[in-house]
């Protein structure tokens, strides 16, 4: 089984599309041609989306490795041929982006789109093209706010609650496939919150069965009403197609962080200081907890958000400002995409009774402890700031989650990382700022017992 990202002419990830209906929308949209009886049609509500939709086409350079000629032949070839087996290649990519603020030309597309790119060109509906600007991005979330120049006569498409959503809704994805120009296919939410799929750092994905190809990456989701409820980023397709199993950013995570993007050109995420699991039924009968949705915390970090909010290990958390979550993985999202010094309403259940309680968010960023996800390949790892017995800083693997990415690439708890390529790392805030740049590979310099290793990433 193969979850892909995708973009056309790049492997970049492809979206996958949902959209939701409110009760009230309880029967399709018809249009009247003169004449003639009204039909069901979706026509009136693509009228207002389309022009709101654009293609994306983005040109760069990215990093390539050669095979190395073994020193044995390097005679034969003279003293021009290279030396080490790196080089740069032109590509090209296709994808698709969002009107979300007509007046001062913003468009919202996936990072993966936009990431490595030298030039961003974007062409709207009417067949206007624009160079464009990158505002900002989050490769946590694959989104990337795009700003077109001179904005004039633009489109916007609205944002529905994607908290309402409900499975069986109908949805309908717009975008640019293939290259082909723009496409609207429909169908329904297939299933909502999905995650650990080792797509993105942080996941709480709409599924939906509307066809979703290569270039749609960055399209929109939208309601029956036209309003975007999700913004398309990948397919499950393990023969390298589309079977009807496509995933989006959901609206209200789009919403809130590209008004950081606007405001910062930056996330910057909340954290709450614990760490906890899933809400399983063995947790949940032995903590006498009468539902088995929620966040299990196992632990609360000392000095923390959480900790002077009053939250304790034992603690299930069931809410996020007034809105059911139903796992571990739904709460770090709604955490990790609001920002520091927001405060949120938590409910929750302590000893089996229903409790409410208002946490000030810390900033991610400064913390000492940390189970934010740096790196896709290092989820499950819970990480914090340490000093070795020589005095030497680092930062401490505390845990490593069972059968996560971070466990398969060989993390283990007690490790202390102390490098990474070649560069001293000595905090939280230090290894999260060499990871901005993204190296092509990553080794990690570790500590291990006495033993000092080195764990690589590709």
């Amino acid at each position: 089984m193969k979850i892909t990202s995708l973009i056309s002419a790049l492997t970049l990830s492809l979206g996958l599309s949902l959209v939701t209906l409110a009760a009230s929308q309880a029967a399709l949209p018809t249009e009247v041609v003169a004449g003639q009886q009204a039909i069901p049609s979706l026509a009136p509500m693509l009228a207002k989306v389309l022009p709101a939709v654009v293609s994306v086409h983005v040109e760069g350079y990215q990093l390539v490795r050669r095979p190395t000629l073994p020193k044995e032949f390097r005679y034969f070839f003279g003293p021009d041929i290279p030396s080490d087996n790196s080089g740069t290649r032109q590509f090209e990519g296709l994808g698709s982006g969002v009107i979300i603020n007509a007046a001062k030309g913003y468009v919202i597309t996936n990072n993966h789109v936009v990431n490595g790119a030298d030039k961003i060109k974007v062409q709207l509906n009417d067949g206007r093209e624009f160079d464009t600007k990158l505002v900002g991005h989050d490769e946590q979330t694959d989104l990337a706010l795009l700003q077109l120049p001179s904005p004039k006569n633009l489109s916007e498409i609205n944002m529905a609650d994607s908290d309402v959503l409900k499975v069986g809704d109908f949805a309908v994805a717009v975008g640019n496939p293939f290259g082909l120009g723009q496409t609207a296919t429909s169908g329904i939410i297939s299933a909502l919150g999905r995650s650990g799929l080792n797509l993105e750092g942080l996941e709480n994905f709409i599924q939906t069965d509307a066809s979703i190809n290569r270039g749609n990456s960055g399209g929109a989701l939208v309601n029956l009403n036209g309003e975007l409820i999700g913004i398309n980023t990948a397919i499950l397709a393990p023969g390298g197609g589309n079977i009807g199993i496509g995933f989006a950013i959901p609206s209200n995570i789009v919403k809130n962080l590209s008004q950081q993007l606007i405001e910062f050109g930056e996330v910057k995420r909340g954290q709450l200081g614990i760490k906890g699991t899933e809400l399983t039924a063995d947790i949940a009968k032995a903590f006498n907890i009468n539902t088995q949705r929620g966040a299990f915390v196992s632990e609360v970090l000392q000095n923390s958000a959480a900790a002077k909010a009053g939250i304790k290990a034992g603690d299930t958390i069931v809410s996020v400002g007034g809105k059911s979550i139903h796992s571990f993985a739904e709460l770090r999202v709604k955490v990790g995409t609001t920002a520091p010094g927001k405060t949120v309403k938590l409910g929750l259940l302590r000893n089996g009774k229903p409790q409410t309680v208002s946490v000030v968010l810390d900033d991610s960023a400064l913390a000492t402890s940390s189970d934010e996800i740096l790196l896709p390949a290092m989820q499950g790892a819970s990480l914090s700031n340490c000093h070795l017995k020589d005095g030497t800083k680092g930062v401490q693997v505390e845990e490593v989650v069972k059968d996560s990415p971070a466990a398969a690439i060989g993390l283990q708890k007690g490790d202390v990382i102390i490098g990474l390529n070649r560069e001293r790392v000595q905090s939280l805030a230090q290894l999260r700022k060499v990871l901005e740049a993204k190296p092509a590979v990553i080794a990690l310099n570790i500590v291990r017992g006495d033993a000092s290793i080195y764990i690589i990433l590709r």
